[in-house]
């Protein structure tokens, strides 16, 4: 298979180093996705996009996503009372087509919004942030660390799409009742470089796991879970959201992603959990191949993220589907419009395909939005925001 050699030997490396010849799934995929030098999103293997790339986006569809989007964060805005700055945070901007699409759709149509916005994006991977600052060079765009941002600086909107499933999430299995972790170990010399990786059982790493679960309510000791069954538990996306809502003095966490709330996650008939790996458009379920060269995501749970939210000071405004949070924001009326635009037969059935898939049910529409705030007054919290406004 296509996997780094280097990265593999680094691996290798520090499991030989481990004192129990060793590392939790977490660590593994931490490595193999952020390595400095041969990760996944840190070196030039990450492709996204329909030509060569591993997957795409709803931004790779076209601009509406971005658009839609632009509009609910200016009736955020608004209710906060218009402040100067507005700082739009966005968190793992991919190539910065996102950015691109918001940052042009304010500018022509709302100027005043406009001067009033400093959009910072925060970047984790080098090869992507020299992409974003390409694009946006006529933007005027920061770039900076969530360690460049002092507690209480914000008052905007923290935002981010398909960034969680890519946390690297620990993996746990049911062994005779009882949960155990799921830990990577080597079967092969460390010195080699194609050292091969596999599966061991033990004891959980840290209490948090199941502490985790007792947070959602999820008690794996039902005679529903059968032996064997395994899932995920993303506590990187807690750590996440605490340093977010640290942040954020007033305003809003837009979240969107593809994921389930807690108990459609941890059904016990999805009995071998949400890891998906993308290489070349398509997926499968093995993250021991093509190491360094391939994305490897979890479905996100968000209630987990609504619960721990909770504890951080954040409250819950909405939960929605992508494709109902869309059509809110004015994804019909674009649709309705093509009836009407005089353009090639082709291109108009393009961007009606388009717009179709950012509300398929089954694909991109399907996707969670939960948006959280923090710091609002009363006569704030009462105006509820356009994307979560559904028609009687």
């Amino acid at each position: 298979m296509d996997s780094n050699p280097a990265l593999c030997a680094a691996i290798a490396n520090h499991i030989t180093a481990t004192p129990q010849q060793r590392i939790t799934f977490a660590q593994f995929m931490e490595m193999v996705l952020y390595h400095p030098e041969y990760g996944y999103y840190s070196s030039d293997a990450v492709k996204i996009g329909f030509q060569g790339g591993d997957f795409f986006t709803s931004p790779h569809l076209c601009s509406d996503f971005g658009e839609l989007l632009a509009e609910q964060f200016l009736q955020m805005w608004e209710i906060l009372g218009k402040p100067v700055p507005f700082s739009l945070v966005e968190m793992g901007a991919g190539q910065g087509l996102l950015a691109l699409h918001i940052l042009k759709y304010h500018q022509l149509h709302y100027p005043d919004f406009f001067t009033a916005l400093e959009y910072i994006i925060i970047e984790k991977s080098p090869t992507l942030r020299q992409e974003q600052q390409q694009r946006l060079q006529d933007f005027p765009v920061r770039w900076c660390k969530f360690e460049d941002i002092p507690p209480n600086a914000i008052a905007g909107c923290f935002f981010s799409n398909e960034l969680v499933d890519a946390f690297p999430v620990h993996q746990f299995i049911l062994e005779r009742g009882e949960l155990q972790e799921i830990y990577v170990t080597t079967d092969s010399n460390p010195k080699e470089t194609c050292s091969s990786f596999v599966e061991v059982t033990g004891e959980p790493s840290t209490l948090q796991l199941a502490e985790h679960l007792d947070l959602l309510g999820i008690n794996l000791t039902q005679s529903a879970y059968p032996d064997g069954y395994r899932s995920e538990i993303n506590l990187a996306a807690l750590d996440w959201l605490s340093i977010v809502a640290d942040r954020l003095q007033r305003g809003y966490v837009l979240t969107i992603d593809y994921g389930y709330p807690a108990n459609r996650y941890y059904n016990p008939r999805r009995s071998q959990g949400t890891l998906q790996c993308y290489y070349h458009h398509r997926f499968h379920d093995n993250p021991y191949i093509n190491i360094g060269r391939q994305d490897i995501t979890a479905h996100v749970d968000f209630t987990a993220l609504e619960r721990w939210g909770e504890k951080c000071n954040l409250k819950n405004v909405g939960f929605i589907q992508q494709g109902l949070f869309l059509m809110a924001l004015g994804l019909g009326d674009r649709i309705a419009a093509l009836s009407y635009q005089k353009q090639a037969l082709s291109q108009l059935i393009q961007r009606r395909d388009a717009l179709h898939q950012l509300i398929d049910p089954t694909g991109l529409g399907g996707f969670g939005v939960l948006i959280q705030s923090k710091g609002l007054h009363k006569t704030e919290i009462s105006q509820p925001l356009k994307g979560l406004t559904q028609p009687e």
